[in-house]
């Protein structure tokens, strides 16, 4: 968004009929403070903006050129060109956008959010050193956020946030007892509570059922592959390994799923997999191991 407060004074001025030095005596400044706002040198005073909107009839937002739809509308399409970026890697893109985005929309929470994520990497594998040279603007971010926020997902990262700061700082038991405090354990989710609300054997109470299995056991999935990515030894080949016989020791549960979502969630597990290979520059053959599950 562009501020053309000086331009729009300048127009509803000549529009109005009245001289730089009228204005002036009528607000109470200098005619040469009215010309440095119309060549756009300087802006009013936050204070005169209400006796400006007032003295031409119009409101505040209209003053400064400021359009909530179309505003809405850029944060919107920044959010998709980021997401898109996100998906491909694209970590530097990220950066970029985010830094204009926060750049032109300094109050809007999501943009913050997002801009604070790419400062310190992602929400995954940070750099404590990067986290303590950016702790003051991330702390001021958060505690704006946390001051003003009423979206609930929002108000968690920017608890995140705040945990990872503790923890760079060498205080990983206060961030832990932040996290314990603040978010939600694995029973407070949506999927819980909502399959709480139904009695047990109705039709609402299976379906919802159903979809927190599914859920629950992607999030298992996800966790399965990174421990075999992270947390075992040995070569890619090795690894890759392990993975398909994983992938194969699940086939065999199908029998309990009778939905039939069982392929859907082998598939989700060799994709992310296959994910950590591509960022490996892994070799073709290895990722081609795991073409008969996805």
């Amino acid at each position: 968004m562009e501020i053309r407060i000086g331009e729009n004074i300048k127009r509803l001025r000549i529009m109005k009929g009245v001289t730089q030095e009228q204005l002036s005596e009528i607000l109470n400044v200098s005619s040469v403070a009215i010309s440095k706002w119309e060549r756009g040198e300087t802006m009013p005073d936050i204070s005169l903006l209400p006796k400006l909107a007032f003295y031409f009839q119009t409101s505040i937002d209209n003053l400064m050129n400021y359009d909530a739809c179309e505003v809405e509308l850029q944060i919107t399409e920044f959010i998709r060109k980021h997401t898109e970026a996100a998906q491909n890697y694209q970590n530097d893109l990220c950066k970029e956008l985010s830094a204009a985005a926060y750049a032109n929309y300094p109050n809007d929470y999501r943009v913050m959010l997002i801009y604070m994520w790419d400062i310190i990497g992602g929400c995954a594998d940070n750099d404590d050193a990067l986290i303590r040279e950016n702790k003051a603007e991330l702390n001021s971010i958060c505690d704006r956020i946390l001051k003003g926020c009423n979206d609930t997902v929002i108000r968690n990262d920017a608890y995140a946030i705040k945990g990872k700061i503790l923890k760079a700082e060498g205080n990983a038991k206060e961030a832990l007892a932040l996290y314990q405090k603040e978010l939600p354990d694995w029973y407070q989710t949506s999927g819980q509570k909502s399959e709480q609300l139904f009695e047990k054997g109705t039709e609402e109470f299976a379906s919802l059922l159903r979809q927190n299995i599914n859920e629950l056991c992607r999030l298992v999935l996800n966790k399965k592959s990174k421990e075999f990515w992270f947390c075992t030894d040995g070569t890619l080949a090795e690894k890759t390994e392990e993975a398909v016989s994983f992938c194969e020791t699940l086939k065999q549960l199908e029998p309990f799923f009778p939905d039939g979502s069982l392929p859907e969630l082998i598939a989700y597990f060799a994709g992310d997999f296959v994910s950590k290979l591509c960022c490996s520059d892994a070799d073709p053959s290895l990722i081609d191991r795991f073409n008969a599950y996805r």
